[in-house]
């Protein structure tokens, strides 16, 4: 009788033991209450658990992602376009993760969509369109601070798409558009300028020098004997045929 009570103990010392073997993963921490109070934080390997007086929780400390549902944003500007996306965290600490909120998951999940709308709310459609890389940057700084006392930490978020509606669309088409004629316009003056003052320079010049304003009149009287398609008729100034008027005269007197 005495020894089948010895052996029966035993025997339930040995099954209370194996049952309280726990490992753990390299990625993977267990928070260990005691009689309902928090004890430690163990993992990863093995450890044992005192059955009935120890629970555990495990805890995954891999980089989770997920993605944030398209949501309703009005701009600084009073456009109404729907953004949605993508985000990556990770527990750093498990005792705050576990005994701070109830379900870390999705409280970072619910934060997200709120934070996403508060800070896209703050700029206008262009930022919106032209600086995602400083939005990103702005929503995940401001989503870590929040999520910082659950023992979250927000790595990156990045934004995935931008839904405008067809009104929406064509109007910044349009806009595109003009903005193009703007600065074909002002390439065209740019170039008128440049030209003016060329000319100008290139007119003093000839100024200075009487005989090369002879040459040019030569050269362009040159170009234009070449087009036989038409006649021209054109006068010749007297600074060039001066000279020959005047030496003829004096071989006759």
């Amino acid at each position: 009788m005495t020894l089948n009570f010895i052996l029966g103990f035993a025997l339930l010392i040995l099954i209370l033991a194996i049952s309280g073997v726990r490992i753990l993963r390299e990625y993977q921490r267990a928070v260990v209450f005691q009689l309902g109070r928090f004890w430690k934080v163990k993992g990863p390997g093995f450890f044992i658990l005192i059955p009935v007086i120890q629970q555990m929780i495990r805890v995954d400390l891999r980089t989770v992602v997920f993605d944030v549902p398209p949501q309703d944003v009005i701009t600084r500007d009073n456009v109404s376009v729907k953004v949605n996306a993508v985000v990556y965290f990770r527990v750093v600490d498990p005792q705050q993760a576990i005994i701070q909120v109830a379900d870390y998951f999705t409280a970072t999940s619910q934060l997200a969509q709120t934070t996403l709308r508060a800070v896209l709310g703050k700029h206008e459609l262009d930022q919106l369109l032209s600086e995602r890389e400083k939005l990103n940057i702005d929503i995940q700084q401001t989503l870590d601070v929040q999520t910082d006392a659950w023992g979250i930490k927000v790595s990156t978020v990045e934004i995935k798409h931008v839904d405008l509606n067809e009104t929406m669309v064509r109007a910044i088409a349009r806009q595109a558009e003009a903005e193009r004629e703007r600065r074909a316009k002002v390439i065209h003056a740019e170039g008128e300028l440049q030209a003016s003052k060329t000319l100008l320079e290139a007119a003093q010049k000839l100024a200075e020098q009487p005989e090369a304003m002879q040459l040019r009149y030569l050269q362009t009287l040159t170009q234009i004997a070449g087009d036989k398609s038409s006649t021209i008729v054109f006068p010749l100034p007297m600074d060039v045929i001066g000279p020959a008027v005047e030496s003829l005269a004096k071989k006759r007197a």
